[in-house]
């Protein structure tokens, strides 16, 4: 257990746990409000992401930012994004089932000290391993299903939204909802 963002994140950048540290140009930690009620979740850093050190940079990530400008949440405010690995996995491949639990525990040391009310994963991979593992994006999406006092959502990634537009109207919905329930259960996000 980490008492502070310095300690966590010193330890993390230090990571070797898996084989991904071998080929980053940088960890991808996290960034944010580390106050934050709503915490998003990606599967992994891409090239941009591996490139600059943060996530959701690229493409994707400035859709991201789009949908979040709608709903007036911003990633230097309101929220904190993070990923499920902390490294980028080759050729923006997703991450392995051992590379995901070794890198599990910062997400988790990341969660007690943020303490959020809402995690929105972003896509199947994080969909899957922290909500269900049996979870479709494209059926379940928008859907808020609490797990240890927190609420997560699933949405799609926003990769996924590049390569298939048509979900973007759903992904926006999503986005919706999300505002509606932070209104609903968050004291401090607006």
């Amino acid at each position: 257990m980490f008492n502070s963002w310095e300690e966590l994140k010193t330890e993390c950048l230090q990571c070797r746990k898996c084989e991904l540290c071998e080929t980053r140009t940088n960890l991808v930690f996290g960034v944010g409000n580390e106050n934050a009620e709503v915490m998003f979740v990606g599967e992994g850093p891409g090239e941009n992401e591996d490139l600059q050190g943060e996530p959701f940079v690229g493409r994707g990530g400035k859709l991201l930012d789009k949908y979040l400008e709608v709903i007036d949440l911003d990633r230097k405010k309101n929220i904190y994004i993070a990923n499920m690995v902390k490294c980028r996995p080759p050729m923006n491949r997703d991450p392995k089932p051992d590379e995901m639990e070794g890198c599990i525990q910062w997400l988790r040391e990341q969660t007690k000290l943020i303490r959020p009310k809402i995690i929105v994963c972003l896509g199947r991979i994080s969909a899957q391993r922290l909500i269900d593992k049996e979870f479709r994006v494209t059926k379940q999406h928008g859907q808020f299903i609490e797990k240890g006092g927190i609420l997560f959502m699933g949405t799609f990634h926003p990769a996924a939204l590049l390569r298939n537009p048509n979900q973007k109207p759903d992904a926006l919905e999503d986005f919706l909802a999300l505002k509606e329930k932070i209104k609903e259960i968050c004291d401090h996000t607006y």
